[in-house]
């Protein structure tokens, strides 16, 4: 049971697990589960990135006649086709960073003041506004494409700049802090961060959604003949907890789409494309695309929630056995080191 809390846990935040280990170091089962969820979330992460690449360039598609021609799939061929397959990747590592540092952030906040009421609520607010840069600069690089890539070689010094007649340098980490600090100063890191505030709201949207759901499920196995099936398995309390989760990203995914729309590049040729504010992004999509335009992707978002939910929950007892297999090796080394002293 200690194991499936863990990955419970890891469908809300992958790789949140590492921020565990170090208070759990007196505890071998902690240890364990907070390594597994390390792992766990590490791979979910990785396997399902392209997905989220995808997805971010599904919600900054502005044009209201545009619907999408391909498959999130097709789209991923296209971009390993015309970009190459890095291009899928654009932003892993910050994104790495922006996933510890707010779980880090939460963590501590929630610790500090745990006895008050509001400290979720203000765990998360400190947490999303203080994260809130890396993940522009995420942003930034899930959504350039080599279609205008040619334009940021002016951010660079001469002496930077390697002579190539068919590459311009690749558009990384410091391209994209250039690119925002050029275009708004310190505060453009912030763009996008009352969206991000909002969802803070999502984890009590998922609870709520859950909470239902769970009662319900343990009043029918209370009503089953089967005396020995009366409680919750493990895979039934992820398929809520999945379930739930799914019905709180589709309440929250305007957000989402709006937050990615405010951090991406601003389109300067197209006046309905630019968006000065939270607010001027909300009424310029309803009147030039509809509804339509908050729900862009969210096909590809659900598949990449289920997905990255699934693998941790998967390969729980592989990554288990990895892990202690790593200690137990670990240790052999350590009483070797010491024995040779």
């Amino acid at each position: 049971m200690h194991h499936c809390n863990l990955v419970s846990s890891l469908f809300h935040s992958p790789i949140s697990a590492p921020l565990q280990i170090f208070g759990a170091m007196s505890d071998p089962e902690a240890l364990i589960d907070g390594l597994v969820g390390a792992g766990g979330g590490f791979i979910a992460q990785l396997v399902t990135y392209p997905l989220q690449t995808v997805n971010t360039r599904q919600q900054i598609e502005r044009d209201r006649n545009v619907r999408r021609k391909f498959g999130a799939l097709e789209q991923m061929y296209h971009i390993v086709e015309q970009e190459g397959w890095e291009r899928l990747y654009g932003g892993f590592a910050p994104s790495l960073v922006g996933i510890v540092t707010s779980e880090g952030v939460h963590n501590y906040f929630y610790q500090k003041f745990r006895n008050k009421a509001e400290t979720t609520a203000l765990a998360g607010c400190v947490s999303a506004l203080l994260t809130n840069p890396i993940s522009l600069v995420v942003t930034r690089m899930q959504t350039h494409t080599k279609k205008n890539q040619l334009n940021h070689t002016d951010l660079l010094s001469p002496e930077d700049v390697i002579p190539s007649e068919d590459e311009p340098p690749p558009f990384g980490i410091n391209l994209a802090i250039q690119e925002v600090y050029g275009e708004r100063g310190v505060l453009g890191f912030w763009r996008g961060a009352l969206p991000t505030l909002i969802m803070v709201t999502k984890p009590s949207i998922q609870f709520m959604l859950y909470e239902p759901l769970l009662k319900e499920l343990k009043k029918r196995k209370r009503l089953s003949s089967d005396k020995h099936n009366r409680d919750a398995t493990s895979l039934e309390i992820f398929l809520l907890e999945t379930l739930a989760n799914l019905g709180a990203t589709v309440m929250t995914y305007p957000l989402l789409v709006i937050k990615s729309r405010l951090q991406a590049k601003q389109t300067v040729e197209v006046e309905r494309h630019r968006y000065k504010g939270t607010v001027d992004a909300i009424d310029k999509m309803i009147r030039y695309e509809g509804w339509y335009g908050f729900y862009k992707g969210l096909s590809t978002k659900i598949a990449q929630s289920v997905l990255a939910a699934a693998l941790p929950f998967l390969l729980k007892e592989k990554l288990v056995q990895g892990v202690q297999w790593v200690l137990l090796k670990a240790g052999i080394l350590f009483f070797k080191f010491i024995w040779s002293l």
